[in-house]
C-alpha cells in the first residue's frame, strides 16, 4: 500500500464531484466538523460507556470517551506524520492531515453502538439468534449473509452504515465523509461469516460501498473478501485501547470501586523506576504541591497516556513495513514491551474482575438487555405486519429517516428497526419501553 493512494479526499456519495471549492478548512477538517455538529454524535452523551448514567459523580459516557480518544488519536497521527516526513521523505499537504483523519475516525468509532453498552449489541443479536425473532428465518427469504448480520449485530458495521448509508430523505453517501476517514474506522474489513471472528466491518446493505472504498484506497485483499486494514486503523484502535483502559480506572476511583492507593499503584505500574525516573520525579513534585487527590490521579493518568502514545508510535514504526504490506496482526498495544506490557495486562485483568463485573455495571447491562429486547420484538413485529391495529400505533414513532417502503425486503425492514433502536439514547429507550409496556400509567390521571 502507498500513502498517495491511502490518503484520498474523494467523498462517499460524491464520487463524481470534483472537490475544487476553496475553503479555509481542509477536506479532513471538514470531516471532523461534520461529526462534531451531528445529531448522532451528540446522542452519544446519553449512551453508557461502562458505568450507569448519570450519577451524582460524573463518569464517562460514549461522547466524552470519543472526544478523549480523538485527542489521543490526533497525537498518534501527528507522531506518524513526523516519521513519514523525516524518515520516509514523504511531505505533502495530505500527509500533514493524518492527525485530522485519525481524530475524525476516533470521533466516529462508537457512533454505531446501541444504548446500554456492549449488552445492547448482545440484546439485539439475541432476539434473532435465540429469541422470538429466530422464527423469522423460516418465514422470510433471507440470504445466509443477511441472517448473519441480524444474529450477530455489530456496532462497527453499524458505524460504517451510519456514516455511508443514504437514509430516507437524506443525502447520498450518508455523511459524505472522505474515503480515508471512513476507511480508518474499518477495524474488521470483511463481512459477517467470512472469518472465524465474531466481529465484522460492514452489513450486506453496505457491501457495494465497502468494496468501492477498499479498492479506491488500494487496501490489500488477503483472501477472498477479507482485506487488510488501512494503516491508520491501528492508530484509532490504539487510542481507544489507551483511553478505555486508563480512564475506566479513573472512573472506578471516583465511584470508590477502587481506593486511592490501589488506583495510584495501578497507574504508577506503567512507569519504570529507571527509564521513567524523570516522570516519576515530576509526579512526586506535583503531588507535594497539589493536595487534591483527584488532581493527583489526573496528573499521573496524563503521564501514563503520554508514555503509551510514545510507545504505540514506536511499535507502529518498528512494524511499518509489515503494516504497509498487510502482514501485521493484532493491535499496537499487544506489542508493548517490558513493564508497560505487564501493566496493561494487569490493568485489563483487574478491570474485568473489579470494574466490568461490578454490580452497578451488571445491573445496567441486565436492564439494557431487557429494554432493547422488548423494543426490538415490538417494532419488528409491527414493521412486518403494518396493517395490524397495534402496529399502526407503534410505527409512527419511527423517525422519517428510518422508514422504508412496503416493497422493501424483510431484511431491509428489520434493518430500519435496528437503525432506530441502535440510534436511541439510554433514556429515550427506557422511556419508550415504559410507554409501550404501560409502565407508569397508573400514576397519571385520566
Amino acid at each position: 500500500m502507498n500513502w498517495n493512494q491511502l490518503l484520498s479526499v474523494k467523498r462517499t456519495g460524491q464520487e463524481d464531484r470534483i472537490n475544487d471549492t476553496k475553503h479555509h478548512r481542509t477536506q479532513f477538517q471538514r470531516d471532523y466538523d461534520r461529526l462534531i455538529f451531528s445529531s448522532p454524535f451528540r446522542r452519544l452523551q446519553d449512551k453508557t460507556q461502562v458505568f450507569p448514567l448519570p450519577g451524582s459523580i460524573f463518569v464517562h459516557n460514549r461522547l466524552t470517551h470519543s472526544l478523549e480518544v480523538a485527542s489521543v488519536g490526533r497525537s498518534l497521527g501527528h507522531n506518524l506524520t513526523e516519521f513519514l516526513i523525516s524518515e520516509k521523505g514523504l511531505d505533502n499537504d495530505l500527509i500533514h492531515e493524518i492527525g485530522s483523519i485519525v481524530a475524525t475516525a476516533c470521533l466516529a468509532h462508537d457512533m454505531g453502538n446501541p444504548p446500554f453498552g456492549h449488552s445492547g449489541e448482545s440484546a439485539l443479536s439475541h432476539y434473532f439468534k435465540e429469541g422470538e425473532g429466530k422464527k423469522l428465518k423460516d418465514q422470510y427469504p433471507f440470504t445466509e449473509e443477511e441472517w448473519n448480520d441480524l444474529t450477530e449485530f455489530e456496532g462497527n458495521a453499524n458505524a460504517f452504515r451510519l456514516l455511508t448509508h443514504q437514509f430516507n430523505g437524506r443525502r447520498k453517501g450518508g455523511f459524505s465523509l472522505t474515503y480515508s476517514s471512513v476507511a480508518s474506522i474499518l477495524k474488521y474489513p470483511y463481512a459477517s461469516g467470512q472469518t472465524t471472528k465474531k466481529k465484522y466491518g460492514y452489513f450486506q446493505s453496505e457491501k457495494e460501498m465497502f468494496h468501492r472504498v477498499v479498492q479506491e484506497l488500494g487496501l490489500i485483499e488477503k483472501e477472498p473478501g477479507v482485506y487488510c486494514r488501512h494503516p491508520l486503523v491501528y492508530l484509532v484502535e490504539a487510542a481507544d485501547d489507551i483511553c478505555y483502559q486508563i480512564m475506566d480506572v479513573e472512573d472506578a476511583h471516583k465511584l470508590k470501586i477502587l481506593d486511592t492507593q490501589q488506583t495510584k499503584d495501578i497507574l504508577m505500574s506503567f512507569l519504570n523506576d529507571d527509564e521513567d525516573k524523570g516522570t516519576r520525579d515530576r509526579i512526586a513534585s506535583v503531588s507535594e504541591e497539589v493536595t487534591d487527590i483527584n488532581e493527583q490521579i489526573a496528573f499521573i493518568r496524563a503521564s501514563v497516556i503520554g508514555k503509551l502514545v510514545a510507545q504505540c508510535t514506536q511499535v507502529f514504526i518498528n512494524n511499518y513495513d509489515k503494516i504497509m504490506n498487510g502482514a501485521f496482526e493484532g493491535s499496537l498495544t499487544k506489542y508493548l514491551e517490558g513493564n508497560t506490557n505487564k501493566a496493561m495486562k494487569y490493568c485489563a485483568d483487574l478491570s474485568f474482575k473489579k470494574i466490568y463485573r461490578h454490580p452497578s455495571v451488571v445491573e445496567i447491562e441486565i436492564s439494557g438487555f431487557k429494554i432493547l429486547g422488548s423494543l426490538l420484538h415490538e417494532y419488528s413485529r409491527a414493521i412486518l405486519n403494518p396493517n395490524d391495529k397495534y402496529s399502526e400505533m407503534l410505527l409512527p414513532f419511527i423517525p422519517e429517516q428510518y422508514k422504508v417502503s412496503q416493497e422493501a425486503t424483510a431484511y431491509e425492514k428489520l434493518q430500519s428497526v435496528l437503525d432506530y433502536i441502535s440510534g436511541m439514547t439510554d433514556i429515550y429507550a427506557l422511556d419508550l419501553y415504559r410507554k409501550i409496556n404501560g409502565i407508569g400509567l397508573a400514576d397519571k390521571r385520566f
